[in-house]
């Protein structure tokens, strides 16, 4: 899928939707071309204005060097963000930024929800859409934005879990609050990763630009998004610690859930003991013992046993065991 928007007051408007039998209708004034899962033809179009649109396995190199690099005064920039699948299905996924003086182009093969309310937005973020480097910078003040939103979120499913983990939750209220507590760290990880890649690539857009000799009167934009990313890697910190914690509480109810159960097991087995001791003293087979020959032998053991075992309970009341 292709979108391609140009800079038209106040923020930006859509050109025509693409086809693979019409790849390429006005690219040329594009000021911003988002590519989702392209087809050969769409990216063939884009190639057409002389730009290289990166394959998957490419954008998925871990090196820093195909990650971040200038070529022929086009920055190619590619960052790992959460974001769905056509599935639904939420993966860390990278995202290429290919920035020259005429066009900012994106290379994605998932769905994160900053490039969907980015358009409607982009007059009204602090760089604004001017120009491709600001709709850059956009981009990314979106998507921190939306990190922020999503460790708000794991913050309040950590709190929910945290209350039903210590209250009055049940064993199958637990096992579903550890598997709940595994989504949000396993979800904390993408954010991390997402905000490491982040801070990479603004740092090479900044270094570049000051590489050039600019006046760059975008610096302040790009410090005030380094700071959010720091505060936003301080909060993940923070609530990657309370993940640890909620994990430790659930297993520690889920432990005294299970010793409440083997407890009950115990004492229902110390119980039997002792009329089990009288039975087996009164099953051997020696020839004195004046009970066996006895009308009341039977039933006086039965008394006994029975006695033996009300003792028991009683010492365990007592005791408090119970």
């Amino acid at each position: 899928m292709l979108h391609a928007y140009v800079s038209q007051s106040p923020g930006l408007a859509r050109l025509g939707q693409q086809s693979p039998t019409d790849p390429r209708p006005d690219l040329g004034r594009a000021i911003w071309i988002d590519l989702y899962r392209p087809l050969d033809s769409q990216s063939a179009a884009v190639e057409a204005l002389g730009l290289e649109v990166p394959t998957l396995a490419d954008m998925e190199e871990i090196e820093i060097s195909n990650r971040l690099y200038r070529e022929d005064g086009t920055d190619v920039m590619t960052v790992v963000i959460p974001g769905h699948t056509p599935d639904g299905v939420q993966v860390a996924g990278p995202v290429s930024f290919i920035l020259t003086p005429e066009r900012l182009v994106t290379v994605r093969h998932h769905a994160p929800r900053s490039f969907i309310t980015y358009p409607d937005r982009a007059a009204r973020t602090t760089p604004g859409c001017a120009t491709p480097e600001r709709i850059f910078l956009g981009l990314v003040e979106e998507i921190v934005a939306r990190l922020a939103d999503l460790l708000e979120g794991v913050g309040r499913v950590l709190d929910a879990v945290s209350a039903r983990v210590l209250g009055d939750a049940g064993p199958e209220e637990l096992k579903a609050s550890l598997g709940e507590v595994g989504r949000q760290g396993d979800l904390l990880g993408k954010i991390r990763l997402a905000l490491l890649t982040l801070e990479r690539a603004l740092s090479f857009f900044d270094q570049t630009r000051a590489a050039q000799g600019a006046a760059h009167e975008l610096r302040p934009i790009i410090k005030a998004l380094m700071r959010d990313i720091a505060a936003l890697s301080v909060h993940n910190d923070f609530l990657s610690s309370r993940v640890s914690l909620s994990v430790d509480a659930t297993l520690g109810m889920i432990n005294l859930a299970q010793n409440n159960t083997v407890r009950i097991l115990s004492v229902v087995t110390a119980l039997f003991l002792p009329p089990t001791l009288i039975a087996s003293a009164y099953g051997m087979n020696f020839a004195n013992m004046p009970e066996l020959n006895q009308s009341w032998g039977y039933p006086f053991a039965l008394v006994l046993m029975v006695a033996s075992a009300a003792g028991t309970w009683a010492f365990f009341k007592w005791k408090k065991w119970l």
